[in-house]
């Protein structure tokens, strides 16, 4: 079972987003908080697979709560916003974020998502991957990832899989495109993130897309 804490402030959308998650029998919601700071206190109580959050939450915003939340390794994070490119997503990709996703995402793509964070693959939303790139490539992230040490201290075959994280294959794909085990992908992608000061595969992607890897 996939357990999802549900972070949300209005209540009739979190009832609603508990309804799908619930209709899901490999999903189970493991708490739901209204607002940030009762986020992180549930992440560490519950320790949940992922975090569904909102970014524009009272009390302590979805950015600062996911920056917690990733920072003491409670869970994955899944953002949803209304907004599709704002401040309060880029920060909390740069904070850690698995991920995000609009507000107005179909159920089953939802749930999809889900799933494929839980199993430690990032995503996007498709309507904003490019926009997405070209703001983080001449943005704050920048400062991070300019550095070369990182990037030549990979070896030959992470620097394969980052290409393949770049062009957003999962692990499985990448596990067939370069004919190694699923397991074998994942240890190279915790590898290359620990080298490249990475918090995600997310970034890890962007990083790839910027560099042209």
């Amino acid at each position: 079972m996939i357990r999802v804490l549900v972070a949300e402030d209005q209540s009739a959308v979190r009832a609603g987003l508990v309804l799908i998650l619930r209709s899901a029998p490999d999903i189970e919601v493991a708490g739901e908080a209204a607002d940030g700071e009762r986020a992180v206190e549930l992440a560490r109580e519950l320790r949940p697979d992922l975090v569904l959050m909102d970014v524009q939450m009272p009390r302590l915003d979805g950015v600062s709560a996911t920056r917690r939340i990733v920072a003491e390794g409670l869970a994955e994070v899944l953002v949803l916003t209304t907004f599709d490119l704002d401040e309060y997503v880029f920060g909390a990709l740069r904070a850690g974020a698995a991920g995000f996703l609009l507000k107005n995402t179909e159920a089953r793509d939802l749930l999809e998502a889900v799933r494929t964070v839980a199993r430690g693959e990032g995503i996007v939303a498709p309507a904003v991957t490019r926009r997405l790139i070209a703001e983080f490539a001449a943005g704050p992230v920048r400062e991070r990832t300019d550095g070369p040490a990182g990037l030549e201290g990979l070896t030959r075959r992470e620097r394969e899989v980052l290409s393949c994280v770049g062009q957003g294959l999962s692990n499985a794909e990448i596990a067939e495109r370069l004919r190694m085990a699923e397991g074998t992908v994942k240890t190279h992608v915790s590898r290359l993130l620990a080298k490249l000061g990475l918090r995600s595969r997310v970034q890890a992607a962007l990083l790839a897309q910027e560099l042209g890897i």
